[in-house]
């Protein structure tokens, strides 16, 4: 009876004046686009506004009266703040914090915990998601990225390739008129000299081609395809989980290239998950009200279709998890550091945005990417 006292006094409680104008407070909560939750001494929810259902994908009758411990896991450091807030009063603030919700997954945002002196024991806790921010600091970085790639990709493939071709003609020449001792050293420089064409058509990937025809697909049918290519091979030993929303409509894309880089993110997600116990969850979504600019297209592009490939790997290192998609840019002692480069060229070219959040056990990938309008190919 108390608790629904405490609910119903933080909900109808009060209103401000503002000249001849009575503005509620509620409206101006309700109205906010950063969630705002209270958090009463026994950790359960008693006021939440409109922006935590969104955040936390569930309507408000489920969110009040809900212990804070079963939408946030207890281990998050929203807990510690929490508890510093009781001890000590006043308010406390975090940026840059990973934020793992059970049907969210994991968003990055600005916290501000405070005491609520009217009712002692109560912490209201304001998140700010970071995402949008930080969505278009990374689509500029990543595509900054895969510019750089393929410029360095066009040079390899004028300023090397054609002086090669001269190297190994003028091999074969030496060879027909030399003993076969020396023949050993001719062929040593033509076999040389194909392994380094070869390296330099590997970065022809990167290379601005024709433009590819993007048609709608069912992503859920590409990333099935990775997932049975992946068990078949490299991920034996790793456990999938799918967690497809079955509503998502068609994303616009190349379903060669899109394969390529769920498989290069899948790939590198079973390299990192341990032996026994390792498992990547293979998760898609639909998130409103993101958009870009995007070069070469006149209007702003809608990306609500985010996939996310998440593992319980070791992480990226923090020397490298700044730039992770710069090219040659590997933690893998054999690794080239060309994989995430491609992906960031390839969801580029889709018109699309990526990003990652990397600690110890909990690696996540998220692809945004456009939908498929009505009017079929483009």
């Amino acid at each position: 009876m108390a608790r629904a006292q405490k609910v119903s006094a933080l909900n109808a409680e009060g209103s401000a004046t503002s000249g001849a104008l009575h503005i509620n407070e509620q409206s101006i909560l309700a109205a906010l686009a950063a969630t705002v939750l209270v958090i009463d001494p026994e950790g359960i929810v008693v006021y939440a506004n409109g922006a935590a259902e969104n955040l936390f994908k569930t309507g408000m009758s489920a969110l009040l009266g809900q212990p804070f411990r079963l939408l946030v896991p207890e281990d998050s450091t929203v807990f510690r703040l929490i508890e510093q807030v009781r001890r000590d009063g006043g308010d406390v603030s975090e940026h840059g914090l990973t934020l793992q919700t059970p049907r969210f997954g994991t968003s990055e945002v600005n916290i501000l915990a405070s005491s609520l002196p009217e009712y002692p024991g109560c912490v209201v806790i304001c998140l700010h998601e970071r995402s949008i921010a930080d969505q278009i600091d990374r689509q500029l970085t990543h595509r900054g990225a895969a510019r750089s790639i393929t410029a360095m990709a066009s040079l390899l493939a004028h300023e090397v390739k054609n002086p090669l071709s001269g190297i190994r003609g003028a091999a074969q020449l030496l060879e027909a008129g030399v003993g076969e001792e020396d023949k050993t050293l001719t062929r040593l420089i033509r076999d040389e000299t194909d392994r380094i064409c070869a390296l330099v058509d590997e970065m022809d990937v990167f290379a601005d081609a024709a433009p590819q025809r993007h048609a709608p697909l069912n992503i859920h049918q590409v990333l099935d395809h990775v997932r049975q290519i992946a068990v078949s091979g490299f991920a034996r030993h790793v456990r999938f989980v799918a967690n497809y929303d079955p509503s998502l409509p068609s994303v616009l894309g190349n379903r060669d290239q899109l394969i390529q880089v769920f498989l290069n993110l899948v790939k590198n997600a079973a390299e990192a998950v341990p032996q026994n116990g390792g498992e990547i969850v293979m998760s898609t979504a639909y998130r409103h009200g993101v958009r870009f600019a995007v070069p070469g297209r006149g209007s702003r592009v809608h990306l609500p279709l985010m996939v996310r490939i998440q593992d319980n790997g070791s992480g990226i290192p923090d020397d490298i998890r700044a730039y992770p998609f710069d090219p040659f840019v590997t933690s893998k002692p054999a690794g080239s550091g060309l994989g995430l480069a491609l992906v960031a060229k390839i969801v580029s070219d889709h018109g699309g945005v990526i990003e990652f959040d990397s600690r110890p056990r909990l690696t996540v990938f998220r692809v945004m990417l456009p939908m498929a309008s009505g009017d079929g190919e483009t």
